[in-house]
């Protein structure tokens, strides 16, 4: 639901409502992220799980450009973002086309793959040594 009407300011307030009766600071911080009222706890919450600009774009979702936001207060927010993510990416971007985050994602876990593909290579090859080494001995 929240996909289908990102830029009705009442229905983003009252899903940080809901999430905080959840007990879940980060995603109420997302939805109040446009209200000049926030609560600066919740706001550094959802700071820290959508740390960089771009992620804050695809959890912001806003759809189309900043103008259609309802108060001045948003507009001033969007826009931040997006100059960041602009900034970030190298290239203007806006709230329709924000950047899938793939590459970002893929960049941080290059090493975490590498190392996972090298424990599983050395695991296959210990299991063929001892293979190997009992085959040996049964026809010694």
């Amino acid at each position: 639901m929240p996909e289908l009407i990102p830029n009705d300011l009442m229905l983003r307030r009252r899903l940080a409502e809901v999430y905080r009766l959840y007990e879940e600071p980060a995603e109420a911080g997302r939805w109040m992220y446009l209200e000049q009222d926030r609560d600066a706890a919740e706001t550094s919450a959802f700071e820290a799980r959508y740390q960089t600009a771009s992620q804050r774009m695809r959890a912001l979702a806003w759809q189309g450009p900043e103008s259609l936001a309802q108060t001045a207060f948003a507009r001033e927010q969007l826009a931040a973002v997006r100059a960041a993510c602009s900034d970030a990416m190298g290239r203007p971007i806006d709230w329709d086309t924000a950047p899938s985050g793939e590459k970002a994602a893929s960049r941080g876990s290059a090493f975490a793959d590498f190392l996972a593909g090298a424990g599983c290579l050395v695991t296959v090859l210990v299991f063929l040594a001892i293979w190997v080494n009992g085959l040996v001995a049964l026809f010694d």
